[in-house]
């Protein structure tokens, strides 16, 4: 398994939800991690990053809401979502994250050659 996300579901507005990443070895030591959502139709963004110091990094539309973790024994990297909006509704996928969190994840620094099946997770009442 290279990468391999889960936790998504259904979930309600202002309703919480964890998601989880197991990533080979290579892939969880060569770079930091991160979080990318893709919605339909729309840009595919990178929302949180963590080094493997710990130092995190969040887009800022979901600052102070989403959390991103990792266990570095696990080659797991985690994202606790928090007060969830409708526009969080995206497959998220985990990976490495050579730039900064940003709402167009395009180019070098972003495109990678394997990104598994991702979770889907959807934000309704």
């Amino acid at each position: 398994v290279q990468l391999q996300a889960s936790g998504g579901g259904l979930v309600q507005p202002g309703g919480s939800l964890r998601l989880s990443c197991v990533a080979s070895e290579r892939i969880f030591k060569s770079y930091p991690m991160g979080w990318y959502r893709q919605a339909p139709g729309k840009q595919r963004e990178l929302v949180a990053a963590i080094t493997r110091l710990g130092v995190t990094n969040y887009l800022e539309s979901v600052r102070g809401r989403f959390t991103i973790s990792g266990d570095n024994a696990k080659n797991t990297v985690y994202l606790q979502l928090n007060t969830v909006k409708p526009e969080d509704t995206a497959v998220y996928y985990c990976n490495n994250a050579k730039g900064p969190p940003t709402s167009r994840a395009m180019g070098p620094l972003y495109e990678y050659a394997y990104w598994g099946q991702g979770t889907q997770v959807t934000v309704s009442s």
